[in-house]
């Protein structure tokens, strides 16, 4: 941007969109894509469900890292961040309000299971934990209830993944599968 340029904040509305107000936005227009549901199941039925497919096969093949009485955790096929796991009963429910006793324990427990881990393998400055409900809410397979294990790193939230529709993840998902499955205490 030259020194002349003006930022977007004072681009006249005329030209790209609503009056001037003090909301700074950067627009992702790939991400429709996602919004659009592309990749997305649209048979998430228990027999269609990948979330219920991936306890049957192998764990390697399915990114499985651990496995409980009632839940199990896998690493995100399309991670926020390096390490980013999801813990899921194996019943196919949708809402956490519907989870039994056993498997609301459990799913506690594996989520500061896996935080634990994650700070010893890859010492993050912190986490996201989240539960999206509902396709509004942000669930790319809203069938099946998952809980998002994210660790954060100072700086890891940069122009890459908007701008330049780019992600840097350090490592691949097999070596970051095997390092956490082999951090994570037996039972």
């Amino acid at each position: 941007m030259d020194a002349g340029a003006t930022g977007p904040e004072q681009v006249p509305a005329d030209r790209f969109g609503p009056p001037e107000d003090d909301i700074a936005r950067l627009w992702t227009p790939h991400r429709m894509v996602y919004i659009g549901g592309q990749d997305k199941p649209t048979d998430t039925t228990p027999q269609q469900c990948p979330f219920c497919r991936i306890p049957a096969g192998d764990d390697e093949q399915g990114l499985v890292v651990a496995r409980g009485a009632d839940c199990f955790a896998l690493l995100n096929l399309y991670p926020y961040n390096g390490g980013h796991l999801m813990i899921l009963p194996y019943r196919h429910v949708s809402d956490y309000t519907d989870l039994t006793d056993a498997e609301t324990s459990e799913l506690a427990t594996m989520t500061q299971t896996a935080m634990r881990v994650l700070r010893a393998v890859y010492a993050p400055a912190g986490f996201n934990l989240g539960l999206n409900q509902g396709d509004v809410a942000g669930a790319g397979i809203a069938a099946h209830l998952h809980q998002h294990v994210v660790p954060r790193w100072l700086g890891d939230a940069n122009f890459l993944p908007v701008i330049g529709r780019t992600k840097a993840l350090p490592e691949l998902l097999a070596d970051t599968r095997a390092r956490l499955a082999a951090a994570w205490p037996t039972r």
